[in-house]
This record gives structure tokens, C-alpha cells and sequence, in this order.
């Protein structure tokens, strides 16, 4: 992965070099993530471990943001890469993609570094401005919120530049208009307002319509876009599901956003509503894949029958990670997520590790795997490799990642569920119920196994990153044998 960009496979293409660049950081900031919430982990199990050397608030800051920052880079690599292969033309502006490029690299760099070295002090007005905003997700200073913004807009500019100059197929059609919502919801998390409840209800339009509704429409047109790359699935069918999807995870997200409302004193009806529509995010993506899986398993019998070979899968790295994808999303985001949206339920669960438990499996199963998917495909191209075979390496690593993630989520299920029953069913949630609830053998027992689930996650990882530097020159090794 690391000499791809000097492979000099990709035809002259500028747009898939810089798509390996933005990659190549992405894998970096995805590794720092998982450092910092092994580091987090360790600390719930141990709370003196690195105490005022490196705190657990830290910890958390940087685990969840490099989350975000990775997840940002990796989509705006996938859109890059597949650009020039939708619309028949080069992208228009790689110079400027260029230097939005280090820009934002330079500006996470610093940001990284103030959270690190600057880890207590004053809540003033210029502590927004250059430390922290102080808002979960998006707790960048407000002079790199700017700057976000900036490298956003240039993308985005040069994604409709080219999008009118080339061919117009329905998966970057729908890409320009969800990159605009992309673009433009990250601005509701940028003004501050002094009461509590309405600084909440703008930041959860940053949270769930940027995250939860804006980033499925943009999995959903990466995952049509690789079928048809990587088993050769008919367009009129990945793009009709596409657009379904477009109609329902617009819908469904702006009106599921009713189901964070619970706390902040909005009209009861938001609540069943929000539950409701939120659970269907998953369902289109879901539903593509296996319309498509059948249709190629069709046409692949119906070719053998006649004496032919059928379409063959031409990446089993990406396949795998795309079809994880699949249905970790709907597990992640349909089923965790149902289980504490019900205001019903949620009036216990809200705060515990359920939400942790979530989170953790819905940003996997949703985003994580579809960008690692297409990561394999920029190396396949990088390489110029017909057909890239998993390896030993790729097994393990997806084995072992997915794994862990799972386990993960499982543990924290059972940690939400102890916090549940003791400390807010039987003690009441107040002060003195949360830590003993916090104490108890089954919670730290969960806590536990989250952390051990943490490093089989991170060697899971390794595994990962060998592999994606190591199979381009075996499989162009094999290729030329």
C-alpha cells in the first residue's frame, strides 16, 4: 500500500493517486483509534493507569474523533477512486484535492497534539476557538471546524465540476446531492447557544443526519458502485436500490432523529416516531445485496449450464469486507440500535454501556468495513491486478477484527444490562447507584472482556495493515509468474 502511489498502474489517473493518499492516512488514524481505546479500556478496568500522564478524558477525545477524521478520509479516498471510473473523465481540480489534502492533515497533526499535550485548563472563550469545543464527536476547535469545512467544500467542488463534465450514472448522481447534505450538515455543530437543550437538538442534526443519514446514502452508492466492479451486478439493479434507499434513509433519518429527542423536552409524539424510522435505516442496503447476491448466483448457474463460464469475483478481499459490511450494518445500526430506542426502553438504557454497545458495532458494521473494502480495491488498481485472492493475512485480518468488534459489543451489552437492572431499575440512577453499579462483579467482569476483545481487535488490525502492504506485489508477483 505504501509504494502503490509508484506502481504507476493507474493509467495516468491523478485522482486515484490521491485516493491512496488519502487512504494511507486513513489506515494510520484508524490504528491511532484503536490504540487510544485500548488505552480507555485499560482504564475502566484500572482507573490509576496513566492518571494525570495521559487521562482516561483524553483517551475517549481521541479514540472517538480519530474515528470520525479516519472514516472522512477513507470516503472522500472512495469517491476519488471511483470518479474517473463513473464519469469517463478525470476529476476536475486534483491539484487543489491535492492541497486540501495537506491541509487537513497538517490541521488534524496540530489538533491531535493540542489534545495530547494540552489535557486541562481553562473553559474560556478562546478555549473554543483553539483547544476544544467540548462537544462529543466533534470536539475540534473551532478554527479546524473552519477548515473542515474548507477541504469539504473544495471535495465537493470538484466531485460536481467533473459530475457535469463526464457521464451522469445514478451512483454519482446520487453522490453529488448527498455530499451537498454532507457538506452542509457539519455546520449545525459549528454555533454555540447558552441553553443546554437547544445546543443538544443542533448537535444531534450533526450527529444523526451527518452520520446516521448522510453517510448510509454515501455506503449505499460505495457498495453498488463495488458489486459492480467486483462480481459484475447489473447497474439497474444496485441503482434502483440506490435510489430506495435515497427515499427511505432520508426520510427515515430526518424523522428517526425524533428518537434522541427523548431528553430534551420535545413533544412526546417525536418519540414512537423516531423509534420507528430509525430501525429502517438498514433495511435498503440490506435488501441490495441480496438482490444482487441472487441475481449473480442466477446468472452464474444459468452460464455453467449452458457451458460457460459466469461472471468471476475479482477481488475476495473487498467482497468479504463489502459483504460484512451488509449485515454488520444491519445488526450495528438496525438491531443494537432498536434494542434502546423505544423511549420505553430507553428511559433505563440511555447513558450505559448499551449505547457504547451500539456504537461500536453500528460504526463497524456500517462504515468502517465498506471503507476497508474499498481500500482493497484502490491496491487491486494500484497494482493493476486482474484478480486479487485473499491471503492468509486477509482471513485472519478480517477474522480477527470482526471478532473483536463483536465480542466487544457483546460485553458491553452485558455491561449496559447490569447497569440497567442495578443501577437505574433497583437503585434509582442517582450519584451513589452508579458507582455501585460500577463495583459490581458482573460489570467489571464485562469490562474485562471488553478490553481483552479490544486486543484481539488490534491484532486483528496488524494482521490488516500486513496484509494491504504486502498483497498488491504478491498477487502482480503471481500475475507475471
Amino acid at each position: 500500500m505504501l509504494t502503490s502511489i509508484k506502481t504507476n498502474e493507474f493509467a495516468g489517473s491523478e485522482s486515484k493517486k490521491l485516493a491512496m493518499m488519502y487512504f494511507r492516512v486513513a489506515i494510520i488514524l484508524f490504528g491511532a483509534q484503536l490504540l487510544m481505546g485500548l488505552i480507555a479500556a485499560i482504564q475502566f478496568i484500572v482507573p490509576g493507569f496513566l492518571f494525570e500522564i495521559f487521562d482516561f478524558s483524553v483517551a475517549r477525545m481521541v479514540h472517538i474523533n480519530a474515528l470520525v477524521v479516519w472514516m472522512l478520509y477513507a470516503m472522500i479516498g472512495s469517491v476519488y477512486f471511483l470518479l474517473p471510473d463513473e464519469t469517463g473523465v478525470e476529476t476536475v481540480g486534483v491539484g487543489l484535492g491535492k492541497l486540501a489534502f495537506w491541509v487537513l492533515t497538517a490541521a488534524v497533526t496540530v489538533v491531535v497534539l493540542v489534545y495530547i499535550l494540552i489535557q486541562v485548563g481553562p473553559g474560556k472563550e478562546s478555549t473554543i476557538w483553539l483547544i476544544n469545543e467540548g462537544r462529543e464527536y466533534i470536539e475540534a476547535p473551532r478554527w479546524a471546524d473552519i477548515g473542515i469545512v474548507v477541504v469539504v467544500l473544495i471535495f465537493y467542488w470538484n466531485v460536481f465540476a467533473t459530475f457535469i463534465k463526464g457521464k451522469k450514472t445514478g451512483i454519482v448522481t446520487v453522490l453529488v446531492a448527498d455530499l451537498l447534505a454532507l457538506a452542509g450538515l457539519y455546520l449545525a455543530g459549528m454555533f454555540f447557544t447558552d441553553n443546554i437543550s437547544m445546543d443538544q437538538f443542533w448537535w444531534w442534526w450533526v450527529i444523526h443526519l451527518w452520520v446516521e443519514a448522510t453517510w448510509e446514502v454515501f455506503v449505499g452508492s460505495l457498495a453498488a458502485y463495488a458489486l459492480i466492479k467486483i462480481i459484475g451486478a447489473k447497474r439497474e439493479i444496485v441503482e434502483m436500490w440506490l435510489w430506495i434507499e435515497v427515499l427511505m434513509l432520508f426520510g427515515s433519518g430526518i424523522l428517526g432523529l425524533g428518537h434522541h429527542y427523548f431528553w430534551i423536552g420535545t413533544p412526546e409524539y417525536w418519540w414512537e416516531i423516531g423509534a420507528l424510522f430509525s430501525a429502517l435505516e438498514p433495511v435498503p442496503l440490506v435488501a441490495m445485496f441480496v438482490h444482487v447476491l441472487y441475481d449473480w448466483g442466477k446468472e452464474q448457474g444459468k452460464a455453467k449450464a449452458e457451458g460457460h463460464e459466469g461472471a468471476v469475483m475479482n477481488n475476495g478481499p473487498a467482497m468479504a469486507w463489502i459483504v460484512t459490511n451488509a449485515f454488520g450494518n444491519f445488526l450495528g445500526a438496525g438491531i443494537w440500535g432498536f434494542f434502546h430506542t423505544l423511549p420505553q426502553v430507553n428511559i433505563y438504557t440511555h447513558g450505559t454501556q448499551f449505547t457504547a454497545a451500539h456504537g461500536h458495532l453500528a460504526f463497524f458494521g456500517a462504515y468502517a468495513t465498506i471503507l476497508i473494502g474499498m481500500m482493497y480495491m484502490g491496491i487491486q488498481s494500484a497494482y493493476g491486478v486482474e484478480k486479487l485472492k485473499a491471503t492468509f493475512k486477509s482471513k485472519m485480518g478480517i477474522f480477527l477484527v470482526t471478532f473483536g468488534v463483536v465480542g466487544m459489543t457483546i460485553a458491553l451489552t452485558i455491561a449496559g444490562y447490569e447497569q440497567v437492572l442495578v443501577e437505574r431499575a433497583d437503585l434509582g440512577g442517582g450519584w451513589e447507584a452508579f458507582f455501585t453499579a460500577q463495583n459490581l462483579p458482573w460489570y467489571v467482569q464485562a469490562q474485562v472482556w471488553r478490553a481483552i476483545m479490544g486486543v484481539v481487535t488490534f491484532v486483528g488490525f496488524i494482521y490488516l495493515v500486513w496484509d494491504l502492504l504486502t498483497i498488491g506485489k504478491q498477487a502482480k508477483a503471481a500475475q507475471a509468474a
